[in-house]
Parts: C-alpha cells; structure tokens; sequence
C-alpha cells in the first residue's frame, strides 16, 4: 500500500506521527468508452466556452457561480491560505461511546500506521487506551483540502481514521407515510417478529459475493476466448404483491425455517466434497405370529462370568426342581384317587 497522506494525531499533549492508507478498494470492472464500429477509445478535449481554445490541466483553476454570470475564480494559493489549524494533524476532540454515533454518518475509512520508530509506543498506548474504555475518538482532519468530522477506533490491533459527513450533509427523512395512522395488529407484529428470529444470524461478510460482477466477468471472459459458455444464474421467482399480510409473514416464516434446516449441517459431517448425513437405525419390524425368542439366546450373549454363575445356579436348583415335581405328582395322584373310586361305584 500506498500512504496517501502525513500527519500527525495529537491529544492533550502527546502528538503521534502517522501515515495514512485507505482501508477500501472497488473492484468494480472498470470500462472505457469507445467507437462501437472499430473499437477506438473517445477522447474529450478541455474546451474554453468562450474562446473556443482547448486548455491545458496547468491553466485550470476552480470557479464558484455566484449566479447572474459571474464566477469567482479560486486558485492553488487561495487553498493552501485557508486558516485551518489541522491542516497536517488529526485533533482528538472528544472520546464518545461508539453506540452514540449513528453509522449513516461514517464516509470512508482509511488504516494509520505509526511514521517511524519514535511514533510506535504513543500509537500502542492510544489503542490500548481506546480497548479499555471502548470508545472512539472524536476528531477533525483537513483531507484534499476539505476539513472533515471523522473517528479513530479499533480494527484488528490497527487504529481506523472513519470520516464523517457534517451534520447538515444528512438529509431529513420527512416522507407523507409517517404522518399516517396506520394500526397494526398484534398477531402481525408476532408474526413479523418470529419471522425476524428465524432469519438471524452472525454476520459473516466473506458468504456474500457480488453476483453481478461474477456474471459480468464470465461475459467478459467469453468474449476473450476463455470460456465457451456463460453459465445462467438460476431465476428467482417474481414476488406478487402482498395481499393476505398474515398469510404472507406466515409463508416467510415456513421458508426461512425451511431453509435455515437444509442449511444447517455442522461442519464436521462434511468430508471433501462429499456430504455425509447421519442415518438412524431403523426399528426392527416383527413378524405378526413370531414366537419369542428362547432365553438361551440371551443367556449366549451374556459375559462368561455371568454364564458360569447361571450355570451354577441352575445346577443347584435342578434338584430343587425335581423334588417339587414328585411332592407335586403325589398331590396331584391323591386328589384323582377319589374320583377314580367314585366312578367305580
């Protein structure tokens, strides 16, 4: 990278030198305008209105139109002239909560590294220093000759210079709807609500793409003879106008719940580009006249310590056994003897 400019941080008494960097690039695919019959570039000439002559970029200057036809013409040295005390400095103003500044005010952001050796440990302390309080710092900074309201924070042990659009660079919302009385039913508001809770998430910038620019630069790449084919996204479905509100939340709601589990496989099932699901074991089904099955089968299965202590006891209730069934025998052989002399009679 680049620094695009130098300066210094100064709060209280302590000043840091600093270099700046921007944090941001577009990669937007960039075109230039050119004559569709034979592809040559077009090129604009700077022309004066009134005498017709072109002008060079060294004999331009910057105009203000003051209206009724007269400009006021502004040069390099009435720039580099303006009173402006932080012309090379970024003056903290104040430490704020960052809760407290509303993010449609933040422009561009831009890295600062320390500028020299003599500028690393008043840059650790000020990191440090905004850590522990959690909050950013409040400044003003003088960038291509134009002040502007901007924050130091925090960003991945780096300090982050945000600036900021002035107050009155914010348009106000003032738009017919809010005035009206619209009631809304507590049924929908729940609704809206579950629909809310089953589409959260944490952010993760690095799941988006820009599916314009992939679908452009496959075009392009056709052009060019990398490609044979340009691959057609698929098409989404046309959203009709929303009549039953109810129903519609409804539907969302099923959707998203819909999709949230077909999207929520945890990740160590996942091996290469095969995914593996979990299958459950199914229940055995049983014959509808099956017998059940004998002991012994699950006594085979038992451990040789248990098996042998079975053993034994049945062992030593065998004899128990074939005593029961001769007392029974003999009981059962004097209840039938005086039937038998009964019907001998």
């Amino acid at each position: 990278m680049r620094a695009i400019w130098k300066g210094a941080v100064s709060f209280g008494l302590v000043s840091i030198s600093v270099k700046l960097y921007s944090a941001t690039e577009e990669k937007d695919i960039r075109f230039h305008q050119v004559h569709r019959a034979d592809g040559g570039r077009i090129k604009y000439q700077r022309v004066c209105a009134l005498d017709g002559e072109q002008v060079s970029y060294d004999q331009i200057a910057k105009g203000y139109d003051v209206g009724g036809g007269e400009i006021v013409v502004l040069t390099d040295d009435d720039f580099k002239n303006l009173p402006l005390t932080s012309s090379r400095a970024i003056e903290v103003l104040e430490f704020v909560p960052n809760e407290q500044i509303d993010p449609i005010l933040y422009d561009k952001a831009y890295f600062l590294e320390p500028d020299g050796a003599a500028g690393v440990k008043p840059y650790l302390l000020l990191r440090e220093a905004l850590e522990n309080v959690d909050r950013v710092a409040v400044v003003k900074v003088a960038l291509r000759q134009r002040e502007t309201l901007a924050t130091v924070r925090v960003h991945e042990g780096v300090l982050v210079l945000n600036t900021m659009l002035w107050p009155d660079e914010v348009r106000e919302a003032a738009f017919d709807f809010l005035d009206d009385d619209v009631k809304l039913r507590p049924q929908e508001v729940k609704m809206a609500a579950s629909l809310v809770d089953s589409m959260s998430g944490d952010f993760r910038p690095e799941e988006f793409t820009d599916s314009y620019r992939e679908a452009l630069q496959q075009v392009i790449d056709v052009k060019i003879g990398k490609k044979d084919t340009v691959v057609q996204p698929t098409t989404e479905e046309p959203i009709a106008p929303t009549i039953d509100l109810m129903a519609a939340l409804r539907q969302s709601v099923e959707r998203a719940r819909a999709a949230r589990g077909g999207a929520a496989e945890p990740a160590e099932k996942r091996t290469g580009n095969a995914t593996v699901h979990p299958i459950k074991k199914a229940a055995k089904a049983e014959p509808e006249h099956a017998e059940p099955a004998p002991k012994k089968a699950a006594a085979r299965k038992a451990q040789p310590a248990k098996a042998a202590s079975a053993a034994a006891a049945s062992a030593k209730g065998g004899s128990a056994q074939a005593e029961a069934k001769k007392s029974t025998a003999k009981k059962t052989a004097a209840k039938k003897a005086p039937a038998k002399k009964a019907k001998a009679a």
